[in-house]
């Protein structure tokens, strides 16, 4: 028999991504339309085993909407991949009145939760909020768009002092395992090469290709390295061109956790 649902959790875990208090906003109101009650979890997965929780209403998202980040913070939790984690974390949900879980977060979090439900048979929902889109059932992860758009801007940026200089610059973005900030960024932002974890390059293919350009009479040229790509990052890429193409002029830009940051784009 399914217990009757009066009061949910809701958490953010895992990497934070733009886009998330907005999420967290829709949960709130929502489930105070009809008629629950809501606890906020701080810090992920460690708020549960922590019992750090706060009882929120309508007044305790407003004026979120448009904020980066997320309100109820987040941590990666150690002890939540534990069976004695979890079973303290269930132990003050049940303490706290909650029937049921929203998590929002990417794979590891959903992975936790996927755990949890088993364990303890709560009804839980996951809610796909990172910037890596590498989560299976969903077209654009919360998060990715407004990623994907700050990295445009940047290879903009990047252009314009790289072809002042006539520099070549490889740009380091993140998304772990996932290459689709890299791919889809460096195909709007005119890349000369892409660089990704699901397909290696190989170096000489690389240089041969930069070296086609140059024949060509360009003078600068941009590459998109994702972090995850299989020759160890951007530094790497960049040290090796520069032992065989050695006339260029190379420069390294990690974009780093800007990536995290700024205010949401509509999806």
């Amino acid at each position: 028999m399914i217990k009757e649902i009066k009061k949910i959790g809701v958490l953010t875990s895992g990497g934070d991504a733009p886009g998330m208090n907005a999420c967290i906003r829709a949960v709130v109101r929502t489930a105070l339309h009809k008629g629950l009650q809501v606890t906020g979890i701080y810090q992920g997965y460690q708020g549960l085993i922590d019992a750090n929780f706060i009882e929120m209403d309508t007044r305790s998202v407003s004026n979120i909407i448009q904020r980066g980040g997320t309100i109820l913070k987040t941590a990666r939790c150690m002890e939540f991949k534990t069976p004695e984690g979890r079973r303290k974390g269930y132990d003050n949900l049940i303490a706290a009145g909650v029937d049921a879980l929203v998590v929002i977060g990417g794979d590891g979090t959903f992975t936790g939760a996927n755990f949890f439900s088993k364990e303890f048979e709560i009804p839980i929902i996951g809610i796909p909020g990172t910037i890596d889109n590498d989560l299976y059932g969903s077209d654009y992860t919360i998060g990715y768009d407004t990623a994907n758009n700050t990295v445009i801007e940047a290879i903009d940026k990047i252009r314009d002092t790289a072809a002042s200089h006539e520099r070549l610059f490889f740009v380091e973005v993140m998304g772990r395992d996932s290459g689709c900030i890299a791919l889809n960024a460096g195909i709007a932002g005119g890349a000369e090469a892409i660089l990704l974890p699901e397909k290696e390059t190989a170096i000489d293919d690389l240089i041969r290709h930069l070296e086609d350009g140059a024949i060509k009479k360009k003078s600068s040229s941009i590459v998109i390295v994702a972090e995850g790509d299989q020759n160890g990052g951007a530094y790497y890429v960049a040290k090796k061109v520069k032992e065989k193409f050695d006339h260029y002029d190379t420069k390294v830009s990690i974009l780093g956790h800007l990536q995290r940051g700024g205010s949401p784009t509509s999806f």
